[in-house]
């Protein structure tokens, strides 16, 4: 099949189309019109060397895989084509169900259907508690009516019911406050469950930064806050100098050496950088926020994690000796009055294509 035969099998399918408002998750699909051009070529090119349909399905894997936005999926799409070199559908529906597929709904309906069992629970205990205390009063009135009409003779057996009723109440609210003690543990530990998932479904696998999803989100708070008189918010725009020949000299493994590398470097110096926070903008992008500050400390930090990246020494984990170092290029821009957020990464982009044209190695100021 043609390129074009299979853009419209893309069409038919409804592929380029989005209908309705955006979702959260299709704001990872953030490349220019002519970058998703040329993603679109390769993308059709891995999906012909495969043997699965060409449907929504297996674009989306080989698009994500192809455009390196999904590092756990492209680390398990090339450990599933060194088994098997042609993928099927089925590999394809797995790949998409493990690493593409909104995972966080699935916690969240496991979530919910514990604390539906656990909500259901508590209310039977209730029930039988108060049905047990109808019972408990019903026989307290009776006991009432025995002294009052000072009925000695019946009053022995009512006091021995009363009696046996009492422990028994005891029991099924002591029952009842267990119950409720345990379920509040639940509740704790189901809730620490769900931070822990969404603050994982927001974190780069590889490098232990934010994810692009995180970063769109933290980017939106930091702008959404005020900033101090004569402050303003800032944005660093990051990026591996020559990457492509790293992965093409030294394969895709000392490429994620690379990026894991980097990761640790920005995560150092951000220690002390209040509020600073550090995400992986896609592939070999990096990205620093920093809210209330001013453009001479952007810049200055910016500056510092150059230094730092041109002294960092990937070694050979047999041998020790130095394989490769490396250097990045960086843009940056601070907010301006009337910004959003894509100004202002326009502007740091801007910036950090300019670093790369004037010989890269270098910041540049947007």
């Amino acid at each position: 099949m043609r390129f074009l035969d299979k853009a419209l099998t893309f069409a038919a399918v409804g592929i380029p189309t989005i209908v309705g408002p955006l979702r959260e998750k299709d704001l990872k699909y953030s490349e220019s019109k002519e970058r998703s051009a040329e993603l679109l070529r390769l993308v059709l090119a891995t999906m012909a060397q495969h043997d699965a349909a060409y449907n929504p399905i297996t674009f989306t894997v080989c698009y994500e895989h192809v455009a390196g936005i999904n590092q756990r999926l492209s680390l398990a799409f090339a450990e599933a084509t060194r088994a098997k070199p042609r993928l099927e559908q089925e590999d394809m529906l797995l790949l998409h169900a493990a690493h593409v597929a909104d995972l966080d709904t699935v916690v969240m309906q496991r979530i919910s259907s514990e604390l539906q069992r656990m909500m259901s629970g508590m209310a039977e205990s209730a029930l039988r508690t108060g049905s047990q205390a109808d019972v408990y009063s019903a026989e307290l009135q009776g006991l009432s009516v025995a002294l009052t009409a000072s009925e000695s003779t019946n009053l022995s057996p009512v006091l021995d019911q009363v009696i046996a009723s009492t422990a028994q109440m005891k029991e099924t609210t002591q029952a009842l406050e267990k119950e409720v003690k345990q379920s509040q543990l639940e509740i704790h530990r189901l809730k620490d469950e769900l931070t822990r998932t969404r603050d994982d479904s927001l974190k780069d696998a590889l490098t232990g930064v934010l994810n692009r999803k995180g970063f769109d989100q933290k980017l939106a708070n930091m702008l959404a806050h005020p900033v101090t008189d004569g402050r303003t918010h800032g944005l660093v725009m990051l990026d591996i100098d020559h990457f492509k020949s790293v992965n093409d000299t030294h394969g895709h493994v000392m490429g994620d050496r690379v990026l894991q590398a980097l990761g640790e470097v920005l995560r150092m110096l951000l220690v002390g950088e209040e509020g600073c926070t550090v995400a992986r903008y896609g592939g070999e992008e990096f990205a620093i926020m920093m809210p209330d500050t001013d453009l001479s400390h952007c810049l200055s930090l910016a500056e510092k994690v150059r230094t730092h990246t041109r002294a960092m020494k990937i070694r050979d984990r047999r041998t020790k000796e130095v394989v490769l170092t490396v250097t990045i290029s960086g843009g940056v821009a601070v907010m301006h009055e009337g910004d959003d957020a894509h100004a202002l990464i326009a502007r740091a982009d801007a910036a950090l294509y300019q670093s790369k044209q004037n010989g890269r190695d270098r910041i540049t100021c947007g």
